[in-house]
């Protein structure tokens, strides 16, 4: 009989199953996680949320999928390492007990849901890691080009006819490619975006998006400060100067990640920006989140923004943050992007030599 009485009975479940099952088969989550990796990379920190005790997670369709083919046959544990073993070589028998088992979780996982009046787990997984199931505002912060900037630029002195608001912004082309991304994912929330000086007492306890660097944009500088992040960023104090990221290790030693600039054509030119990407618990409503996307120059920021939007490489990327960080609160990544012909390349976080830095530190 099923009992559907929350998180926690699906958690037990899936507990139950990998301890219980089979009693003469010690199962652990390292070996879940090596079998599940099979069909999308799963982590031990990963399968721990999932059966945590305290607030677990709730797995997407297609992990209780894993689960329930898995248990559905002790061929799964004939041999180690432990494995799934393919649906299509499932006899009548072990098909049955399988759909039987996915049914259960599949409704343990539906009163989940209702509890917490959230959609559909594997909706959230299909749209991705900008969809915010609250359905609450979002708020994406730019900064304001500075006045020297601006009066050099058509179309932004607003009190000319052909004033244009949006040329007096940084970080332009991250906002309107992150801007049409969460709104397409989240139809029912109020999506608004703000400049940072302008932001109004509400807005600092919306899910907050901020974009750019310390240097223009103050609500990061402000965000930045109440973190305990190891990371700083220097700000470029004027145009000629590159600046760059500070990361302090355990022992307080520091090590400084900067943009790689050459020359062409006797020009400088950006050939590799440093990102840096940040989601955490909003310091202002902890009910709400809050998410750094900032570069040492506009292309690194539109870099990490694109690692979540690009649609070659926002899935693999969400996977890869969902089973690194698993469990986390907060988390962030230092990344190389890298600049081709004036181009930005979409960093791939699954490649080590694309991460910086990581923090949490992982094992080893």
């Amino acid at each position: 009989m099923v009992v559907a009485d929350g998180s926690h009975s699906l958690s037990h479940r899936l507990r139950a199953l990998r301890e219980e099952q089979w009693p003469d088969v010690v199962i652990t989550q390292s070996d879940l996680a090596q079998a599940f990796s099979a069909d999308k990379p799963a982590s031990v920190p990963l399968l721990s949320s999932w059966e945590s005790r305290g607030k677990p997670r709730t797995p997407p369709l297609n992990r209780l999928a894993a689960y329930a083919t898995f248990f559905a046959t002790e061929r799964s544990v004939a041999t180690r390492p432990y494995r799934l073993i393919p649906v299509d070589e499932l006899t009548p028998e072990e098909l049955r007990r399988r759909e039987e088992l996915l049914r259960e979780l599949v409704a343990l996982r539906a009163a989940v849901e209702r509890e917490d009046g959230t959609t559909p787990a594997q909706d959230r997984a299909d749209r991705g890691f900008w969809y915010f199931d609250d359905r609450h505002d979002i708020t994406i912060v730019v900064a304001q080009l500075p006045a020297g900037m601006r009066a050099a630029m058509p179309y932004s002195d607003p009190t000319q006819p052909d004033y244009v608001e949006l040329y007096t912004y940084a970080d332009l082309d991250a906002l309107i490619e992150l801007h049409g991304h969460i709104r397409a994912l989240n139809p029912r929330s109020q999506v608004n975006f703000r400049i940072a000086s302008n932001l109004a007492p509400d807005d600092y306890t919306t899910h907050l998006v901020l974009l750019g660097g310390v240097d223009w944009n103050l609500v990061t500088r402000e965000l930045l400060d109440r973190v305990d992040l190891p990371i700083t960023q220097v700000a470029r104090h004027d145009e000629a100067e590159a600046g760059g990221f500070v990361v302090r290790d355990g022992e307080g030693h520091e090590r400084l990640f900067a943009p790689k600039l050459g020359n062409s054509r006797g020009h400088e030119v950006l050939i590799e920006d440093v990102g840096h990407f940040y989601r955490g618990t909003n310091p202002f409503n902890h009910k709400r989140t809050v998410t750094i996307c900032n570069g040492q120059y506009g292309r690194g920021t539109l870099g990490v923004v694109r690692a979540l939007t690009d649609g070659r490489f926002r899935d693999r990327n969400g996977a890869y943050l969902e089973t690194r960080f698993a469990g986390t609160d907060a988390f962030s990544i230092l990344t190389r992007v890298q600049v081709v012909n004036g181009q930005v390349v979409t960093p791939d976080w699954n490649l080590p030599e694309s991460r910086l830095v990581e923090w949490p530190e992982g094992p080893g």
